[in-house]
């Protein structure tokens, strides 16, 4: 199961954020999000745990706590929409030109 953490300290490692979800099992990977320019931490991240149960405990367990100085919001991350392309008006086709 995929599982957001968002408001995590902007020092947070992703071997800590590892280690935190590791108390509750298995942990296949986790991933902090970081700025593409500057490299910096966005705030949040994502953990993927195989088994559903203890994932599911995890976010019952740590929603709400604090880490780092900081009280986290852990849910079961959901795929976000495909974006829609807004060049052009949002529409996929062309505009003509009027001449």
């Amino acid at each position: 199961m995929n599982i957001y953490v968002g408001s995590l300290n902007f020092k947070m490692q992703e071997s800590e954020l590892k280690e935190i979800f590791e108390e509750y099992g298995e942990v296949t990977s986790a991933r902090i999000i970081t700025d593409k320019y500057s490299g910096r931490s966005k705030g949040f991240g994502f953990v993927e745990m195989p088994d559903e149960t203890d994932a599911k405990r995890a976010i019952k367990e740590l929603n709400g706590t604090e880490v780092g100085g900081r009280t986290i919001v852990v849910n079961e991350s959901v795929e976000r929409p495909e974006r829609r392309n807004f060049r052009n008006g949002g529409n996929s086709r062309r505009r003509e030109s009027y001449r």
